[in-house]
């Protein structure tokens, strides 16, 4: 504002008779005691004279060049007046008038700064922090460095027992005191033992300082991309931490571990001596001579460079990587020999022409010795109890086993796993004579018994024992399909979650009974839920084989289950859906890895190959009313007196409707009193069961089970060390092998013995689902529809491959075209709510072949 503008009408400043602060004005005639008077000689010249100078300092200042904020703030930092002080300190958040304080040891927040700057360090601040920040942390690791000694060998290595329990809590078997373990030094290793282990291990082991950041990079890249998987721990790190230190994963272990690391990094042989003495190499073998003598009879200076990649391999996890248990086993170790080999040139520990001299052929090693301990059913026992203890437990190896100090409490009772394996050897004496049929050579059975409603695995039976060369646990032996087994899965789906034929008015499947009925003639027609035709392999419309020829028409699924007619529960199958069905499965304990494509058309015959174990836990669906549990082998586990926390009991899940699975029940107790399980008869109590048999007789099953044991045997026919399976046609003189032959035969021997347990008899079933018969069903079911059983069959004994056009199967009623034309003609328009279709023209091919996505032949028999 200008000068003019701010005075007063009396030039002044100030309102007539008053203040120049703006207070009210005296009264007139009565200035207040003190008050200067206006008329005091000298006073307006030295406000006058005071103005005059206000005015010439404004016309100074006005006529100086203005200067620049940053101008202003160095003048303030120089104490350059106090126009300049002024100008600086006047904005907000700038440095205060008057120049700066007194010097400070650490200039923060900094002076001369505005606003959000003055809390940004300066570089010579950072640098400084970065300095003592740096060097505190090297001074700390150089005092933990050298404050942290190389300790005693560690307390655990020494070797101790493990002790097995039965489920009484009675001891069954020990395992650790026997294990072979020699130390031998590095001289009486030969170099070739020594350059494969480094090559497979840690390539840079002799020049590195025990730490491998490549490696580390190297095994994070190959994880990240899918690669083959490898450590990237050094040989002096695993040295370390198996050697000196406990398995806690805590930081202060692998602090320890990185410092005891560099600290013996430079002893090279002593590091490589120590790791070949005390690394785990399987068959009860600790460190490379014990290894040497398991695997090939021979010291370990004699081992030559095939040889040693195969042992190298093993460092890998025996329990994959030994050829001799299990052909993948073989498979993954074949690989890994070539994989070590090459990595012996690509480190320059050997040349192209030392690896050449091994070829092709593995050098296989001798087979297992059995250790007294450990016969018969002993060691499939243990393994399965290991299993299932480092699945619960990832922080358990099998070298950790084998250093011992586990108190394993397991689920195993001896009474019927005596029973059990007394009932093979009664089957295999009585049937089996290898010496004299070619055909009784190579049988293999396993089987197990689960407790419904619990999940204990309370026998089980895994082969002949490793004493007579066998070595793979039959019990849980992946690879056997199941075959018709698997039917009372798909229609407990159907019952549970119902049909996609029949949906009410907001799309939701129909649930049905066991009272629906299906046609069941051999080579029928398969059609999907919308009503066209399945297409085969050989791009026609798909026809199912049943097992024999006959042609009973539509009977209901008890009665379908009871003969185990094949063609009912493949259109059950597609009427239900596969993804459901695989849904249910999963529920009920299968494993996914077990399952065949539910694309197939033959997936409802068992085409999926569970183990026996999982398979009784499945069925044991049934016995509990609908209640799954996982099976587990091992309730309790202590290590030096202190139980483990992992092992509880798994807990009970519903899967099924209690109406639903007593039904199913109900139906396999049909199949067992009345049809391919009538073997079990003998027994005098009820049981209830399924039978199975798979494509030219390659394996045939029996699941069965009472209120309180299910137990599941499988049989097949396998050479050791060939894949693939053998045909049981021909076994113990029979031309065909069925499940109700000999697998019910070992179960009837096996309960015999232990007895319907209680209650005796299963519980009546419940009312549940609606009677949802498949299109093209008479409305009346024909009394004679089964006793023209095959009147389709020509006089060959071949089926018939020109159904008639029509009239349905001999002696039922002509069906009209809405009737049994739906499950027989080649094409058929969708259902409708009631699910009944309109006709097609109808269709002479058969087709007995292959299933869309791979189904295979079709020919999965029925028993």
């Amino acid at each position: 504002m200008s000068e003019h503008r701010r005075r007063s009408p009396n030039g002044g400043g100030q309102p007539p008779g008053g203040h120049g602060d703006g207070r009210r004005p005296y009264p007139p005639g009565n200035p207040p005691q003190g008050a200067p008077s206006r008329g005091r000689p000298g006073q307006d010249e030295l406000r006058a004279d005071g103005l005059r100078r206000a005015r010439a300092t404004a016309r100074e200042t006005a006529q100086q060049p203005r200067l620049t904020r940053a101008e202003m703030r160095r003048q303030a930092q120089k104490g350059g007046g106090a126009a300049a002080g002024t100008a600086g300190g006047g904005r907000r958040g700038g440095p205060p008038a008057g120049g700066p304080p007194k010097k400070r040891f650490v200039d923060y927040p900094r002076w001369g700064r505005s606003g959000f700057r003055r809390w940004i360090p300066s570089w010579k601040q950072i640098l400084t922090l970065f300095l003592v920040f740096f060097g505190g942390t090297v001074a700390a690791v150089g005092v933990a460095f050298a404050l942290t000694p190389v300790p005693d060998a560690n307390k655990e290595f020494d070797e101790q027992n493990n002790i097995y329990f039965w489920a009484d809590g009675s001891e069954m078997t020990r395992t650790g005191g026997t294990t072979s373990r020699q130390v031998v030094p590095l001289a009486d290793i030969s170099r070739a033992a020594q350059d494969t282990t480094i090559a497979a291990e840690n390539e840079t082991f002799r020049t590195d300082s025990g730490i491998d950041p490549k490696g580390i990079a190297r095994a994070v890249y190959k994880m990240a991309s899918g690669g083959e998987t490898q450590g990237g721990s050094t040989i002096t790190q695993q040295y370390v931490k198996n050697y000196y230190l406990s398995k806690d994963q805590t930081l202060t272990r692998k602090v320890k571990e990185l410092f005891i690391t560099l600290k013996i990094a430079d002893q090279k042989d002593e590091v490589l001596k120590g790791y070949l003495n005390t690394s785990w190499y399987g068959r009860n073998s600790i460190g490379v001579q014990a290894a040497a003598q398991a695997y090939y009879g021979k010291d370990a200076s004699q081992i030559d460079i095939c040889q040693g990649a195969m042992l190298a391999g093993l460092l890998k996890g025996a329990g994959l990587y030994d050829p001799s248990l299990t052909p993948d086993n073989h498979k993954r170790m074949q690989e890994r020999w070539e994989y070590v080999l090459k990595r012996m040139v690509v480190a320059n520990l050997a040349t192209q022409a030392d690896v050449d001299k091994c070829g092709k052929t593995f050098p296989e090693p001798i087979k297992p010795k059995a250790q007294s301990n450990m016969k018969g059913e002993i060691s499939y026992l243990v393994e399965t109890a290991n299993k299932y203890l480092m699945a619960k437990d990832p922080t358990i190896t099998d070298n950790d086993l084998q250093h011992g100090g586990y108190k394993i409490y397991t689920t195993f009772e001896k009474a019927k796993v005596d029973a059990l394996k007394s009932a093979v050897d009664g089957f295999q004496k009585d049937n089996l004579h290898p010496d004299k049929h070619d055909k009784d050579k190579f049988v293999q059975m396993g089987a197990a018994s689960v407790v419904p409603n619990d999940g204990a695995i309370v026998a089980i039976y895994g082969g002949d024992g490793i004493e007579n060369g066998h070595y793979t646990n039959n019990a849980d032996a992946p690879g056997i399909p199941v075959g018709s087994t698997f039917k009372p899965f798909v229609l407990a789906t159907a019952m549970q979650t119902g049909v996609l034929t029949k949906t009410d008015d907001e799309g939701h499947p129909t649930r049905i009974s066991t009272d629906s009925r299906y046609m069941a003639n051999n080579l029928t027609e398969i059609f999907k839920p919308d009503g066209s035709p399945v297409i085969g392999d050989n791009g026609q419309p798909y026809r199912q084989r049943n097992d024999s020829t006959s042609a009973p028409g539509y009977v209901t699924l008890k009665e379908a289950m009871k003969n185990s007619y094949n063609v009912p529960f493949v259109q059950l199958n597609q009427d239900v859906g596969g993804k459901n069905v695989e849904a249910m499965v999963l529920k009920m304990g299968l494993r996914q890895g077990s399952l065949a494509p539910s694309s197939t058309i033959t997936f409802p015959l068992g085409t999926s190959t569970p183990s026996a174990i999982r398979m009784a836990s499945a069925y044991s669906v049934f016995a509990a009313h609908g209640q799954q549990t996982d099976p587990y082998s091992v309730r309790r586990v202590s290590k030096d007196g202190v139980d483990l926390p992992m092992f509880t009991k798994p807990p009970a899940k519903k899967v099924l409707d209690p109406a639903v699975a007593d039904n199913i029940t109900d139906v396999l107790e049909n199949v067992a009193k009345n049809g391919t399980g009538k073997k079990t008869n003998e027994l005098g109590f009820p049981v209830a069961g399924k039978t199975g048999t798979t494509d030219s007789g390659t394996s045939a099953w029996w699941v069965g089970y009472t209120n309180s044991l299910v137990t599941s045997v499988g049989m097949w026919r396998e050479e050791p060390g060939k894949p693939g399976l053998l045909s049981l046609d021909g076994t113990a003189g029979k031309t065909e092998i069925h499940g109700g032959d000999f697998p019910t035969d070992v179960f009837t021997r096996y309960m015999k013995v232990i007895g319907p347990g209680n209650p005796r008899n299963f519980p009546d079933p419940g009312e549940t689902g609606v009677k949802v018969d498949a299109s093209g069903a008479p409305s009346t079911a024909s009394p004679s529809a089964s006793a023209s059983a095959s009147a389709s069959a020509s006089p060959s004994g071949s089926p018939s491959t020109t159904p008639s056009p029509t009239s349905g199967p001999t002696g039922s009623p002509s069906p009209t075209a809405t009737e049994s034309c739906f499950l027989i003609c080649p094409t058929r328009t969708p259902p409708t709510k009631s699910g009944k279709p309109t006709a097609s023209p109808t269709d002479t091919s058969t087709q007995g072949g292959g299933g869309a996505g791979g189904g295979g032949g079709g020919a999965l028999t029925g028993q």
